[in-house]
């Protein structure tokens, strides 16, 4: 995959995610304000149960299909590519089948064994959704390992629409019956969307389907492996990237019982502990998941890309790629921690206005220091699909891992501490992402031919987010004190947005050969040229 294509890929998926993440924001606004942190606080856990679950039963699949798919197309071999795709279909059936009917079964064991029993509810909505979604995923990694990243664009942005449509209207009915009942309304959503996104890339597919097959009858160099060796490669990829990923949300989970359980220790009641967890999780949290849409989308995009260029053994092309992608990285990671940061509770006011002044001071707070780890979260990403696409699957997971220790010796530790409680939870966080980003660093360094020259990729992007983050704190502190805080707090974020853009060729963070690959870049680099931006 080519520069150009790379890009092109992370902006197709990245788009899709943004809309995704405004959509999913937009829900969980009216939803708190509904139900209140308390039912969020219902909510949650039984979605950090739902992310552990589906990520053992998909998360290594999609990537361990495109990364070889991804080869089999470089290597002209489409017929290799479906064989892929057929049987980690089947593999998938079965974890899928599985992993639904263990929550169906038992879903109140569960919820007592996490310390919030209202969250059974909340489960029982989502067992339909462990069934289909990781089936979906499937095709989206066998999409993606061709490079056509659209099927799966459309279908998170269809998945969504039908989960806010059929989450939230499910919440408001059944809100007057219970806020546990409310919350498992809201859970049913997730699979309303899923069933709704796995027909549409199920009609997708049945569409390419004579594309394939006539690509598949033109090809010179068609060939099928051994079933079984297949196999071997496809869990040799998907069982660490499996386990790696399991860490983060197992690390939630455990960070939820953690937090409910050294609450109570402290004096907290189980419905305060639930409301507080929910404060963090379900508020402060929402945000911090914008800047994942593109630095999400950056890693997806890596896979494919630097496996083609390491199956190909094109040194150049592999360190181009991995440059490019960690710099990305660091334009919305940067940035985005800046303005969270300093505009916390103010961004808290605006969207949760029902939560009232203490509840935006106490979320408010969390956002802040959440907002820290988004730095060290998007680089952890990147970082982690290098060390993927290089054959290098185990070392993440190693490294995610001694972060996970950090956060549970050190959630254990802050939230028992009654002036810190819940935002222990958080400040463990950033140690926790912190930690793996400087072993992936120091490993891919050490172990890979890639070399990742981070001071120098992170400078100027840390110079113009620190323009852009000077700019927010004034626009927001000189007029909160004539326009309010709303008012200021959406001018702020608009001229800080405006700030960065103007900073970022200021500062030679990006350059001419960067915007000739976005679509109408000369046109672009004409114009900032021009205005004497580019330097």
């Amino acid at each position: 995959m080519s520069g150009n294509n790379f890009l092109k890929g992370a902006a197709v998926l990245g788009t899709a995610g943004l809309i995704v993440k405004i959509i999913g924001a937009i829900y969980r606004i009216p939803l708190t304000n509904l139900i209140g942190t308390e039912g969020i606080g219902y909510f949650q856990p039984a979605y950090q149960v739902y992310n552990l679950l589906l990520v053992i039963s998909l998360a290594g699949f999609p990537t361990a299909v495109a990364r070889l798919v991804s080869e089999k197309m470089a290597l002209e071999n489409p017929q290799g590519a479906h064989q892929i795709f057929r049987l980690s279909m089947r593999v998938i059936l079965v974890v899928s089948v599985v992993s639904s009917l263990t929550v169906l079964i038992f879903a109140k064991t569960i919820a007592q064994a996490i310390g919030y029993p209202g969250t059974y509810y909340s489960l029982l909505g989502l067992v339909p959704a462990l069934m289909i979604v990781p089936i979906m995923s499937v095709y989206r990694g066998y999409f993606q390992g061709m490079q056509n990243m659209m099927p799966t664009a459309l279908s998170q942005v269809l998945e969504q629409l039908v989960r806010f449509a059929v989450g939230l209207s499910l919440a408001y009915v059944l809100a007057a019956s219970s806020l546990q009942k409310a919350a498992g309304g809201a859970s049913f959503g997730a699979s309303a969307g899923g069933i709704a996104g796995f027909i549409f890339i199920l009609f997708i597919y049945s569409r390419h389907r004579k594309t394939i097959y006539d690509r598949i009858d033109n090809a010179a160099n068609n060939i099928e492996e051994e079933s079984g060796r297949v196999l071997k490669k496809l869990l040799a990829i998907a069982i660490p990237i499996t386990l790696g990923a399991s860490i983060v949300p197992l690390m939630g989970l455990i960070d939820a019982k953690l937090v409910s359980m050294r609450l109570a220790q402290i004096g907290y009641s189980n419905i305060e502990a639930t409301d507080l967890y929910g404060q963090l999780s379900g508020t402060a949290q929402t945000f911090i998941n914008f800047p994942q849409v593109f630095s999400i989308a950056i890693a997806m995009s890596l896979v494919p890309s630097i496996s083609n260029a390491y199956t190909r053994r094109d040194r150049d092309a592999l360190n181009q790629t991995t440059d490019l992608g960690m710099r990305t990285s660091f334009i919305i990671g940067l940035p985005s921690a800046f303005g969270l940061y300093i505009l916390a509770e103010p961004i808290i006011k605006l969207f949760y206005p029902a939560l009232g002044p203490d509840k935006h001071k106490s979320v408010g707070q969390l956002l802040a220091i959440l907002a820290i780890s988004v730095v060290f979260l998007t680089v952890v990403q990147s970082l982690t699909a290098i060390l993927q696409a290089v054959d290098k699957q185990r070392i993440p997971v190693k490294n995610l891992a001694i972060g996970a220790i950090v956060k549970i010796i050190m959630t254990y530790i802050l939230v028992g501490i009654p002036y810190l409680n819940v935002k222990g939870a958080a400040l463990s966080t950033i140690a926790a992402y912190m930690t793996a980003a400087v072993l992936n660093y120091w490993d891919i360094n050490k172990y890979t031919e890639v070399k990742v020259r981070l001071f120098n990729i992170a400078f100027r992007p840390l110079m113009a987010s620190a323009i852009m983050g000077v700019v927010v704190y004034a626009i927001y502190h000189v007029g909160s004190g004539f326009i309010g805080v709303k008012l200021s707090a959406l001018m702020a974020i608009a001229g800080g947005v405006s700030v960065y853009f103007i900073a970022l060729p200021l500062t030679g963070t990006i350059n001419r050969e960067d915007t000739a690959l976005l679509p109408k870049g000369e046109k672009l680099y004409k114009i900032m040229n021009k205005l004497r931006l580019m330097k």
